[in-house]
């Protein structure tokens, strides 16, 4: 009975530090553009029942505790103006699709610029794509840039094209690959995003509320040591009782 209490108190330390590191994350993303929020779900996972015709009574189940998914918190955050017309804020549940090394990825990231060849950038240096899957570029004479709320980009060479916005039927099944990309899912013309021109989408990350968190998850994970230094201490002794008596 003791090992098997070890053993369940070791499946929910080892869930509560996954969950720390999620929440530790969060923390140092709170002032990411554009960074969305993580939680995880967790789930019951039970040890197959022992049977045996010798047993004198029915083995009972074991159930442990695991980390079952990362849920990702889309939800809105702050949209601060900045007055710099290379910044977009998306509102609704678009993303603007990017141009990495390892492929297409999407963010919310609207903190953009201009390369040394006049291509539209995030803060990594990769190219923002178009609605056609092509980069958008700009001459080194062109000025007033103009970003409107369908996403059309226009200068004082005429108009430049569209921003590529995409929405997921199941954005959950997005996979984050840095702090503001995600990749995977299945990408669909984005209908209901809108694009507010020299303004950022600030971190959905509640400081409060995920430091709040990590002292919970922190105190019953102390907790929760205490308790199995404990019934190490409780082995020990039936141990060395039980040595004693038959010495």
């Amino acid at each position: 009975m003791i090992q098997n209490a070890q053993l369940i108190g070791l499946s929910r330390q080892m869930a509560l530090q996954r969950q720390l590191d999620v929440l530790a994350n969060n923390m140092a993303n709170i002032n990411s553009t554009g960074f969305k929020a993580e939680a995880i779900m967790f789930e019951e996972f039970q040890m197959d029942r022992a049977a045996d015709h010798t047993f004198q009574g029915p083995d009972q189940p074991i159930s442990y505790v695991r980390d079952w998914a990362t849920m990702h918190d889309l939800s809105a955050g702050a949209v601060t103006n900045t007055g710099n017309p290379l910044d977009v804020a998306l509102t609704g549940e678009g993303f603007l699709r990017v141009d990495t090394p390892e492929g297409e990825r999407w963010t919310r990231n609207g903190a953009l610029a201009l390369s040394a060849e006049g291509v539209l950038v995030t803060q990594n240096g990769d190219p923002v794509l178009s609605g056609n899957g092509e980069e958008i570029r700009f001459g080194p004479q062109e000025t007033d840039i103009t970003i409107t709320a369908d996403g059309e980009i226009s200068s004082s060479a005429g108009a430049k094209g569209v921003l590529g916005l995409v929405e997921f039927a199941n954005p959950q099944a997005l996979e984050r690959v840095g702090d503001t990309l995600f990749a995977g899912g299945e990408p669909i013309d984005a209908e209901n995003t809108r694009v507010i021109q020299g303004a950022l989408e600030r971190s959905n990350v509640s400081g409060v509320s995920e430091m709040t968190e990590m002292m919970r998850v922190t105190r019953a994970y102390t907790s929760l040591a205490d308790l199995m230094n404990k019934q190490d201490e409780m082995r020990r002794s039936a141990i060395q009782r039980l040595g004693d008596a038959q010495a």
